[in-house]
């Protein structure tokens, strides 16, 4: 390549990569987009004009998430449902379906967390770990399953996974949520593989200790288990010396969603300000 076609080569792909962050009329769903990093990615994607659905379990929630997505200039239709329970997937699919058509752009965000029941593994909760599983792990498959054949048809999609650096580093007193997470990220690879040349990506989001109401309960209790106070706990979250904020994993998955990111395939994305390095 001669110098001239180089330049070119690269102000075509800087052009690409800021008009590839743009998802205007892209039909996307965002479970758990009621509160925290789900509501931030949800709201993003409006903001640049996308047709953003959300779930939740709580309806006050969908509601003012809905009237956020409409005031940064996108289109939302809020999907009260229980995940977790049987067919929950299908008919949010289908409700997106009959809204907007198939969905181009799936965000698996919706899971629980540690915080909700932290305990050793010998004191752990055999049922706590049966719903850790099926939400963080078998909803998005199926989520995921029911979304492609719509995807391969068309040659356009992303399917974006928000694990957590607990897919590559264990919490003290959450062996549930780790496992999930490390299940989650090699879905997202086992996905990618299938998908790879056909315009569909699959990738996952690994979030560090974010800013969010769950996360407040996991710095309460590393506070009690530590003897420290919930500030040095915080200070403490990352080599930043604060959380991460959820309009800063929402940056990433803006970026997954569109056009600039079909090389990215298959890969588990740290945005946790340094706490994983490899």
């Amino acid at each position: 390549m001669v110098a001239g076609e180089a330049i070119n080569a690269v102000v075509h792909l800087t052009r690409r990569v800021a008009g590839g962050l743009r998802v205007k009329n892209r039909v996307m769903l965002v479970t758990g987009g009621g509160r925290g990093i789900g509501r931030a990615i949800a709201v993003a994607l409006a903001s640049q004009g996308a047709q953003v659905a959300v779930t939740a379990r709580t309806e006050d929630q969908l509601n003012s998430v809905v009237q956020e997505i409409k005031v940064a200039g996108g289109e939302g239709l809020a999907i009260a449902v229980d995940l977790a329970g049987t067919n929950a997937a299908a008919s949010v699919i289908e409700a997106v379906e009959k809204q907007w058509g198939p969905v181009e752009v799936l965000v698996n965000n919706a899971g629980i967390g540690s915080s909700s029941s932290p305990r050793p593994i010998v004191e752990f909760d055999d049922e706590f770990w049966e719903l850790t599983m099926r939400l963080n792990v078998t909803v998005p498959y199926l989520l995921t399953k029911r979304v492609l054949p719509a995807m391969l048809q068309a040659g356009w999609g992303r399917i974006i996974n928000i694990a957590s650096i607990n897919a590559h580093i264990p919490a003290m007193h959450g062996s549930a949520y780790t496992a999930s997470k490390h299940a989650l990220a090699g879905f997202t690879k086992a996905t990618a593989k299938e998908v790879a040349g056909s315009g569909v990506t699959a990738n996952a989001v690994c979030p560090g200790v974010t800013a969010t109401l769950m996360n407040d309960l996991r710095i309460e209790y590393d506070a009690r288990r530590l003897g420290k106070s919930a500030e040095q706990i915080e200070a403490e979250a990352s080599p930043l010396g604060r959380r991460l904020l959820p309009e800063e994993v929402a940056a990433m998955a803006v970026f997954l969603a569109g056009e600039a990111s079909g090389a990215i395939n298959g890969q588990c994305i740290n945005v946790c300000g340094g706490t994983v390095m490899t």
